[in-house]
């Protein structure tokens, strides 16, 4: 039998049928928004795949042009490199100070304008080159302007009271030479001139202090030597002639410590004001020395610099014709100065002393390097050696006075100053050397020492000749004095006895010329018969 559903039941399958049918339209309504957003997804991954699609496209366009850009930089960067000029050497060039810095950026400077004007003398240049050219030539134009304001007053500076030149030289000469070059490279007529305005001051310079200087030598007090200290001159009278200053005794013959000055010869110069205040009385040689110890210093000091700092913007004969130049008239003083000491002077000794020390200072200045000075030397010996030869002539006429003056009568009593008319005058004349042998001998041995390293071109072997005969035919005078018969003995004696006193002064000079007369007096000694 059937059963009836009870009411109950199928009111909770509706609303249980009613539940799924409300949840089947919720997931019709999700499936739906899903299959909206999918379909919206699509859409924005499609548009996203063009967007990468075209952001590859770019990239690759970017890299093809970074890669002609890398060809293009490497092309073009060191013809760029070349003429660019940084601010900082633009500023620095146009206002900062002259000093390291300033150095740098002309050094900068002056590589780009080299690389510039290569750059606009080749057949391709490129319009830049043309455009910056013109910059360049006016920072180029600047710095001309500045180092020509900086040397010029440098110059000004040398010309400043009791200024020493060569700190100025070396702190701000030779310490930017590199200015020098570059003026002479990009505007020779300024660097010309700027060289001029050197070479003005600096003879200006250098004659007024050689002239005060000389002037302060001038001031010491010289042993006077004339032809009354000659070899033949009487000595009998101690009376100075009126004309004739009085002064310290002094050898005028004899060399003694003269010969000291020679190894003064490396020594510094005596300073002005020593010179100026000394109460000493000197020989010749002594001033002729110090001036010319100073005169070598200084051409060494200058013709240095010369050649620092001008070369190579300059070649050489012309740093030689700018030292010409600037020493010509101080070389005209030193002439003139040797001049004066010399030519009323018969001192022997001084002026061969001053021969000397000439070739002394030639040496050093070949030993130096220094070979602008030689026309100086050369002429100071052609002051000095006439001079001597003269002086020579001097003592070689006293001597020849002195034999002229012999009594023929009294023969040797009257050169030794006895009494012709005494009967037995030429009995009692001395065997023992004549006074004016030990004179000469003396005089011999100062020149032969002096001559130790002389050559054979020099005027001393004929002059000395000259004064040897003239003292062979006094002593030959003397001799006849004793007469004949038994005075023949003594007068062999007496000429025998001078002759080993003229060998035993010179006995210990060397040299070829002390050789040679040691050999001559040897033959007169042995030709009389010895002692």
């Amino acid at each position: 039998m059937l059963v009836r559903p009870s009411r109950n039941v199928n009111e909770v399958e509706k609303h249980k049928f009613e539940d799924l049918h409300k949840s089947i339209l919720a997931c019709d309504d999700v499936l739906k928004s899903v299959q909206k957003s999918l379909t919206s997804f699509q859409q924005d991954l499609g548009a996203v795949s063009a967007e990468i699609e075209t952001l590859q496209s770019r990239s690759t366009a970017m890299n093809t042009r970074l890669e002609n850009r890398k060809v293009v930089e490497t092309l073009l960067g060191p013809a760029i490199e070349e003429v660019a000029i940084s601010p900082e050497v633009v500023s620095t060039i146009s206002e900062g100070p002259i000093d390291q810095s300033w150095l740098s950026a002309l050094e900068e400077l002056d590589k780009r304008s080299g690389a510039m004007h290569r750059a606009s003398q080749t057949p391709n240049r490129s319009l830049a080159v043309s455009d910056l050219r013109p910059l360049l030539d006016d920072l180029s134009n600047k710095a001309i302007e500045r180092i020509r304001d900086f040397f010029v007053s440098q110059i000004k500076a040398l010309r400043s009271p009791n200024i020493n030149a060569q700190i100025i030289q070396q702190q701000s000469f030779i310490r930017y030479k590199e200015l020098y070059g570059f003026l002479a490279r990009h505007h020779p007529v300024l660097g010309e001139e700027i060289g001029q305005a050197y070479i003005n001051t600096m003879r200006w310079y250098y004659l007024s202090n050689f002239t005060r200087y000389k002037n302060a030598l001038n001031k010491l007090s010289i042993f006077v030597i004339d032809r009354n200290d000659a070899i033949g001159a009487d000595q009998t009278a101690h009376r100075a002639p009126a004309n004739r200053p009085s002064q310290a005794s002094h050898d005028a013959l004899a060399i003694g410590r003269r010969a000291d000055v020679l190894k003064q010869s490396h020594q510094a110069a005596l300073p002005a004001h020593i010179a100026e205040d000394s109460k000493q009385t000197h020989c010749v040689e002594t001033p002729f020395l110090h001036f010319n110890l100073a005169l070598v210093d200084n051409v060494t000091a200058e013709y240095s610099f010369l050649a620092k700092f001008f070369s190579p913007a300059i070649g050489f004969p012309t740093v030689s014709r700018y030292f010409s130049a600037i020493f010509s008239p101080t070389f005209s003083l030193g002439h003139a100065f040797t001049k004066s000491l010399v030519e009323a002077s018969d001192d022997c000794l001084g002026i061969l002393l001053c021969v000397r020390l000439n070739q002394h200072f030639a040496f050093e200045l070949q030993r130096r390097k220094i070979p602008v000075a030689d026309g100086y030397i050369n002429g100071t010996n052609m002051l000095l050696w006439p001079r001597f030869q003269l002086a020579m002539d001097v003592h070689a006429e006293s001597i020849k006075r002195a034999t002229s003056a012999i009594s023929t009568r009294g023969g040797a009593a009257s050169a030794l100053g006895l009494s012709s008319n005494s009967a037995d005058a030429a009995s009692k004349q001395s065997t023992a050397p004549h006074m004016l042998t030990q004179r000469f001998g003396q005089f011999l041995q100062g020149i032969l020492m002096l001559s130790r390293d002389a050559g054979d071109d020099e005027p001393v072997g004929n002059s000395l000749g000259r004064l040897r005969g003239e003292f062979e035919a006094f002593l030959t005078k003397v001799g006849k004095g004793f007469g004949s018969g038994a005075g023949e003995r003594k007068r062999e004696r007496f000429l025998a006895n001078n002759y080993s006193l003229i060998l035993t002064i010179v006995g210990d000079t060397g040299g070829k010329l002390a050789g040679d007369t040691r050999e001559y007096f040897e033959g007169l000694r042995d030709g009389v018969g010895g002692i």
